[in-house]
């Protein structure tokens, strides 16, 4: 087929428009492409936003329980003088109340002086446990006094009790004795640590 001038006149204003066609929609995809190439990495940010802040909430949440379960121990141990400075008259008033309580005939106790076991910096000053060692004596009818008398020293608070040990022997009177009696069958050794926290930097 053979075309003339006129003929490719006719076709130049539909090819031409083809062409504008063609580069329109070209661009349009590629606007299309560069738009969704841009949201894409839009919802990869908010998605990331989002598990970091799932993330940060639940970190949030978790140094709540601990401030939270701190805070409760903080109180138990306020309610039993724990914190602070060592009481010692309160421990003599302590032992001897126990020791009418129960009925025991001899309750002996030595206090040492007291030692710091450890300090742990803190802010605004150091945290510091102090240990005061106590060696105790008891005469006994059985071996439930002596535990009944270590948690009653417990209960009674002022310090944190820490046994470290005891030994129970029979006791030589008992032993003779040729009737059973009241008289104490048994004798106890104990060595028990009476442990106080101080904020250091709360002395002045």
């Amino acid at each position: 087929m053979n075309f003339a001038a006129a003929d490719f006149k006719k076709l130049a204003l539909p090819f031409l428009l083809a062409l504008i066609l063609s580069a329109a929609g070209a661009a349009l995809i590629w606007s299309v492409n560069r738009q969704l190439a841009a949201d894409t990495r839009r919802f990869a940010t908010v998605k990331s936003d989002r598990v970091q802040a799932r993330e940060k909430l639940a970190r949030i949440s978790e140094e709540e329980r601990e401030v939270k379960e701190r805070i409760e121990v903080y109180r138990r141990l306020r309610e039993l003088h724990i914190i602070g400075k060592e009481r010692r008259l309160d421990w003599a008033d302590a032992i001897k109340r126990i020791r009418i309580n129960r009925e025991m005939l001899d309750v002996r106790y030595r206090i040492e002086p007291q030692k710091l076991l450890t300090s742990i910096p803190a802010k605004p000053g150091n945290v510091e446990f102090n240990v005061s060692a106590m060696k105790l004596e008891l005469a006994l009818l059985h071996e439930g006094d002596l535990l009944g008398f270590i948690d009653d020293l417990r209960g009674a608070g002022n310090a944190y009790v820490s046994v470290r040990k005891c030994t129970v022997v029979r006791s030589v009177a008992a032993a003779q004795a040729a009737v059973p009696t009241l008289t104490p069958r048994l004798r106890a050794e104990c060595e028990i640590d009476l442990i106080t926290v101080l904020d250091a930097g709360a002395k002045a």
